[in-house]
């Protein structure tokens, strides 16, 4: 009998521009492939420019490809809710849209209550801060589609662009000193 534990698990989560959070789960212990993409729209094979419109209903994601037997999806998760703000709506920073809401797209009932237990820690942290409420979607992961090649480890790829020096970097910072417990090795 496969041991289901050991298998690698993938999660979709959208927390504003794609690279950010990719740039932060590719240093996470445990996290196998971060892939950016488009999530949950009305339109097949969406480009860029297409989904940066905000018409056609797609959030800019990672799919997070992960082994649970080194991080949890609650540590995941834990990840998710430090380096993005999960009481904007359709905001991070400078970035306005639909298609940088923040969301948690499931595949089973498992990650779903994981993640609903999650959000409800989050927003009693969020109460007792007097910082509102979490407007992160929780929702099945109804259509998914990779992003251009020239997105996919941008950050890795272009340190010094503006936005990655500016808004990336500060973010895997944060990361790397508030949860360095998680860093690959």
């Amino acid at each position: 009998m496969i041991d289901a534990s050991s298998s690698p698990a993938t999660i979709t989560l959208g927390g504003g521009c794609f690279w950010c959070l990719e740039a932060v789960y590719e240093q996470v212990r445990g996290v196998l492939r971060v892939e950016s993409g488009y999530a949950n729209g009305h339109v097949p094979a969406p480009t860029y420019e297409q989904v940066c419109e905000g018409t056609t209903g797609h959030v800019e994601v990672v799919q997070v490809h992960y082994d649970p037997q080194q991080v949890s999806l609650r540590e995941l998760l834990e990840v998710f809710f430090l380096i993005h703000d999960p009481t904007t709506l359709n905001r991070q920073g400078n970035d306005v849209g639909t298609q940088y809401r923040s969301g948690i797209y499931v595949i089973s009932e498992e990650q779903r209550q994981t993640a609903q237990a999650v959000l409800a820690e989050v927003n009693a942290a969020l109460a007792a801060e007097g910082r509102g409420v979490a407007v992160t979607e929780l929702c099945p992961l109804t259509q998914y589609w990779p992003a251009e090649a020239y997105h996919q480890h941008y950050f890795a790829q272009h340190p010094q662009q503006g936005y990655c020096a500016y808004v990336v970097a500060p973010k895997v910072d944060k990361f790397r000193r508030s949860l360095s417990r998680l860093l690959k090795a």
